[in-house]
């Protein structure tokens, strides 16, 4: 499998990378940082594509612990405004404040300086299975691309 699957939009073409987890749900990558065991959490392309550019990112500090499914911090973009939530338990151990500053990055830059948190996590081992791996994200990319084109997100 190639370490990117690609996927488009209306006239544009995205990528996600396949050295990484997703959220089923929420859109959120999860990248597994094996030397020090911390995980790089950010918005997939997929989701953002379906949001549009982001005018606003909050981001709880460093410190709290979060539950899988809880807020990371609140965005505002051109077609909602909502919560970020965590797709595994920890503790952020450190956000980028880059994104607080300039939302557009996390649009521009999404899986590289558009990351949001860095967890340590409490239990990766159980809650990255409920992640979608590598395997699983051509279909997983196939089926939410119908999904949001059924509810009007993309064309």
């Amino acid at each position: 499998m190639s370490n990117i699957q690609e996927f488009k939009i209306g006239a544009d073409y995205y990528t996600i990378p396949a050295d990484r987890f997703y959220g089923r749900e929420d859109h959120m990558w999860a990248l597994y940082d094996h030397a020090t065991g911390n995980v790089t959490i950010g918005m997939d392309a997929l989701g953002l594509a379906a949001l549009g550019d982001l005018a606003y990112v909050s981001l709880q500090p460093v410190g709290t612990t979060v539950s899988r499914g809880e807020t990371l911090g609140t965005l505002e973009a051109a077609k909602m405004t909502g919560d970020l939530t965590s797709p595994i338990s920890g503790e952020i151990v450190e956000r980028n404040d880059l994104t607080i500053r300039n939302p557009a990055l996390v649009n521009e830059e999404t899986y590289t300086n558009g990351w949001l948190v860095i967890i340590k996590p409490s239990d990766w081992e159980n809650e990255s299975k409920q992640l979608v791996s590598t395997e699983e994200l051509p279909v997983w990319v196939e089926s939410e691309l119908t999904r949001y084109r059924q509810q009007g997100w993309i064309d």
